[in-house]
């Protein structure tokens, strides 16, 4: 069954007021005391509370729930279709929704690993659909807490020392999972960075990389942006590798493909748009594969487009070589 019929199935049924014994009230109250208050935070948290709803992954152990782990699409569309019957978050703008308490530790990130349908802590493959969030346990404790309780075990958990050991202990954790899965994407975007750019893109400057779940825009990379001109949004299609020649003033993307995500069509609209808003010369594209197998497999171009000209019209076209 499809994550879409998971949800039409679910969506009529009627929905609590509390999960676990904590209502929204609560949530509320223990948000505005860290300065994390916002009417999308609290939905997220009461989603990420849910131990009725089975698991939206398909491939997640019998049994497992939907405090167990979800992903940004898992989350919005709880929030949109179980809590608001309507109007569902923006899963690109988890930087509103998830980062602000992530930064604090009190939503940790986790991976289903699809061999054994078990979550393990980390994102340790980028960008992969696999890629979920959960509640950390000390922080549920804070939200489960009785009346006169909480606020103690609040006070105790967002001291400075106990912030960093609880993110020094998920960074240890991812480090460990990334042992464990297949990180051959972030592998492909580490080459194209380190030797496809430097050997066939001589001038051209790295000034973003899309490959974490965080900050989906680093502040580094915010100022490279910047020296570049640009300013990448939320509603920007996110490149894995956008560089910048500052003599030519060009961009050039570099999409790594290790099963889907070609430069296609669409992403091609998105960033030809975004490099002439940007006031660019010229915009160039590549498809970066593993093997040279791969890329015959795919029977991939590079495509390169200039914006003047209309979409589907391409200046030149070259095969992979």
């Amino acid at each position: 069954m499809s994550l879409q019929d998971r949800i039409r199935k679910l969506k009529d049924s009627s929905f609590p007021d509390q999960l676990q014994g904590v209502t929204k009230s609560r949530i509320r109250a223990v948000l505005e005391a860290i300065d994390r208050e916002s009417n999308d935070i609290v939905d997220t948290v009461f989603a990420l509370l849910d131990d009725l709803t089975p698991s939206l992954f398909s491939s997640a152990r019998t049994g497992t729930k939907f405090c167990d782990g979800a992903s940004t699409q898992h989350i919005a569309s709880h929030v949109g279709t179980f809590q608001r019957k309507g109007t569902r978050l923006d899963r690109e703008g988890r930087d509103y929704w998830i980062k602000p308490l992530r930064d604090l530790g009190a939503i940790e990130p986790v991976y289903l690993q699809p061999e054994t349908g078990a979550f393990i802590l980390g994102h340790p493959v980028a960008k992969s659909p696999n890629s979920a969030y959960r509640l950390a346990n000390d922080f549920l404790d804070i939200l489960i807490a009785p009346d006169d309780e909480w606020r103690k075990k609040l006070k105790e958990w967002v001291s400075e020392d106990q912030i960093r050991k609880r993110l020094e202990l998920q960074a240890q954790m991812a480090e460990l999972a990334k042992n464990a899965v297949d990180t051959k994407h972030s592998d492909l975007i580490h080459a194209c960075q380190m030797v496809y750019a430097p050997n066939y893109l001589p001038g051209y400057d790295v000034i973003y990389v899309d490959d974490g779940d965080g900050d989906r825009i680093t502040d580094a990379q915010r100022f490279a942006l910047g020296q570049a001109g640009i300013e990448l949004t939320l509603s920007d299609a996110m490149p894995d590798v956008l560089l910048w020649n500052r003599d030519t003033d060009t961009l050039w993307v570099i999409e790594a493909v290790t099963s889907d995500g070609e430069v296609d069509i669409h992403k091609l609209r998105q960033l030809t748009f975004l490099s002439d808003r940007a006031g660019k010369n010229a915009i160039y594209f590549t498809t970066a594969y593993q093997t040279w197998k791969a890329a015959q497999h795919a029977n991939q171009s590079i495509r390169i487009f200039h914006p003047a000209h209309i979409f589907g019209s391409w200046k030149t076209q070259q095969s992979i070589s």
